[in-house]
């Protein structure tokens, strides 16, 4: 049984009212991948009467209306993406499509969802109960944050959209613990990942630059974004305090992470894995053909690529679900009319993270000084693929299950790191859980511009495809591997997309058939360079292209197929 989100199904439960209701910019997917579905299923479980509203509306109050009002709090996410990264390309045009909506046609989800949505509900329900904000929206934008849609520096979203509370990163834990507070009538704000608006600042914090000093002063923001970053660890981390005109932004210190055990519950809720039919007659979601049966194992990601948001939003600190809760999953696949024996992706954020970590980091919390992988690898994390390993067999020998394809990414340098599994590793996914290609992600091949992205050097991307082709040839089918390039990253010129070209070209023997521009997303080091212009650690200047053509044009240099724009460079 999906979550309420009529009002009819409200009364099919006896419920004249809801507890809570959560509002999303995604149709409402039923799903263990939707951030609002699980949190819906968690407070569920908890006791809690919960309806959900996907896509409401906007210009008129009677969608935003039709479950009530709750008795606790509303929850707003901009969905699962951040709702302007989902409405606008990396030049900044709309995009036509959306795989969130029905029927695929962009047409549902507002610019700056949580404002928006968060309005709705003030302009609506007057002296309403609390609102609280989540996803990755808000998360991202908790702090003074730069815009690129708005080509500015922005306040706090929680001053922007005028919501009473902002839950910020995996919030599992942390949801309960809010409503718990509301119930029982008390204060929420000792909750762990916690952002509220306070009338004097929290002495015991630690005190960011100001909202003000951040716009009059670019070394102020960075030096904002460093004490934001380094206290994103929940074993560490310490709260923050940042001023902004004459209130504070208090943010408590981060939700203790899940546990296996704690995983495997969430992951065992009753999810319906479907598009609820309120939405469904509006047309098919393509998001769901991904997610429907895929299994994630584990959350977080300790490779900190400079203009990637998951280690502030999931985390640095691997988690890892029990290898019996994931193949229980598995096996409840085969329950279902509709599966056809495919597992559409079997991993996480990078998928060769699951089962292992650093053990200095899950008892003391994440370094400050120094990165898990760049510019290498810290002795301190031993890579094995050894429980991976285990758990691709075992699912592939489940009754019902014709293939358990790995389609997230994988660091190919953890491969060549793992002396012991990584060879093993690696041969199991090419002779058994490949679609006849594999996605890497090398982004670039140029020193200059890797390290800025804090990725491996090419060395070991030429190393790991011959090895791939090794595999592929003695397997005798027929694989290849197709690769993730960023254009226009801060730092990055022509003639470094030149050699690139060359390379993909010469040593990879490709034409490339796409690349992506760089998007300045918010709480990335990378967006951070985009912005100030500066080297993050020296803080010397540091060339980033902001001419959207020429932008455009560095993506064509490795896409095209015209040598004229990579000749000169020639061997």
């Amino acid at each position: 049984m999906f979550l309420p989100t009529t009002k009819e199904e409200m009364n099919q439960r006896g419920w004249t009212q809801l507890d809570i209701i959560l509002i999303t910019s995604d149709a409402y997917i039923d799903s263990p991948y939707m951030g609002v579905s699980v949190v819906g299923r968690v407070l569920e479980k908890a006791g809690y009467k919960v309806g959900i509203i996907g896509q409401p509306d906007i210009t008129c109050k009677d969608d935003i209306s039709r479950l009530g009002e709750p008795k606790l709090f509303w929850g707003v996410s901009g969905g699962s993406v951040d709702s302007m990264v989902s409405n606008y390309t990396a030049t900044k045009k709309f995009r036509n499509s959306d795989d969130y909506t029905p029927g695929g046609i962009n047409n549902k989800r507002p610019d700056r969802a949580s404002l928006v949505y968060t309005n709705l509900i003030r302009q609506n329900f007057k002296n309403t109960v609390p609102i609280m904000l989540g996803g990755i929206e808000a998360s991202l934008r908790r702090v003074t944050h730069y815009d690129f849609w708005s080509n500015k520096l922005r306040k706090p979203i929680l001053f922007d959209a005028k919501a009473d509370y902002l839950l910020y990163g995996m919030s599992d834990k942390s949801i309960i613990e809010f409503a718990d507070a509301l119930k029982e009538g008390t204060q929420p704000l000792h909750v762990k990942g916690l952002c509220y608006i306070s009338k004097e600042p929290k002495e015991e914090y630690l005190t960011l630059p100001s909202h003000a000093e951040t716009l009059a002063d670019k070394l102020k923001f960075m030096d904002m974004f460093d004490i934001f970053y380094h206290n994103n660890d929940p074993i560490s981390a310490k709260g923050l305090c940042q001023k902004v005109d004459d209130r504070y932004l208090i943010q408590n210190p981060p939700s203790l992470y899940l546990t296996t055990e704690e995983m495997d519950e969430v992951s065992a809720l009753a999810f319906m894995r479907d598009v609820h039919p309120y939405h469904k007659k509006d047309g098919a979601v393509k998001a769901l053909e991904t997610i429907k049966f895929s299994i994630s194992t584990h959350q977080g990601c300790y490779g900190e690529c400079s203009f990637c948001a998951i280690s502030v939003h999931q985390g640095r600190t691997i988690r890892s679900r029990s290898e019996n809760s994931i193949l229980k999953e598995a096996k409840h696949f085969t329950t279902y009319k509709d599966f056809k024996g495919i597992i559409s992706d079997l991993g996480g954020p990078t998928a060769n993270m699951y089962g292992y970590e650093c053990h200095k980091k899950v008892t003391k919390g994440t370094c400050e000084e120094k990165s898990c992988m760049f510019p290498k690898l810290c002795k301190a994390l031993k890579p094995t693929h050894k429980k991976q390993l285990d758990l691709l067999r075992k699912v592939r020998a489940l009754p019902g299950i014709k293939k358990a394809f790995v389609a997230s990414g994988i660091r190919y340098d953890l491969i060549s790191d793992d002396k012991m599994y990584g060879y093993e590793y690696l041969k199991e996914i090419v002779e058994h859980h490949l679609s006849g290609q594999m996605k890497i992600a090398p982004e670039h091949i140029d020193d200059e511009i890797l390290a800025l992205m804090g990725k491996p050097g090419k060395e070991s991307l030429v190393e790991f495809k011959a090895l791939f082709d090794r595999l592929s040839r003695e397997s005798g089918k027929k694989q290849f591997l197709t690769y993730y390039l960023i254009a226009a990253h801060p730092g990055c010129e022509e003639k470094h997309m030149h050699s690139l070209k060359q390379f993909a070209s010469t040593v990879l023997k490709i034409n490339p058939e796409q690349a992506q521009i760089f998007t300045p997303t918010p709480s990335t080091y990378a967006t951070l360079m985009y912005y100030t212009g500066l080297h993050p650690i020296t803080r010397k200047p540091l060339f980033v292209e902001k001419d959207m053509h020429k932008k455009e044009r560095q993506k064509e240099i490795v896409v095209s197929k015209e040598r004229k724009f990579y000749s000169g460079f020639d061997s």
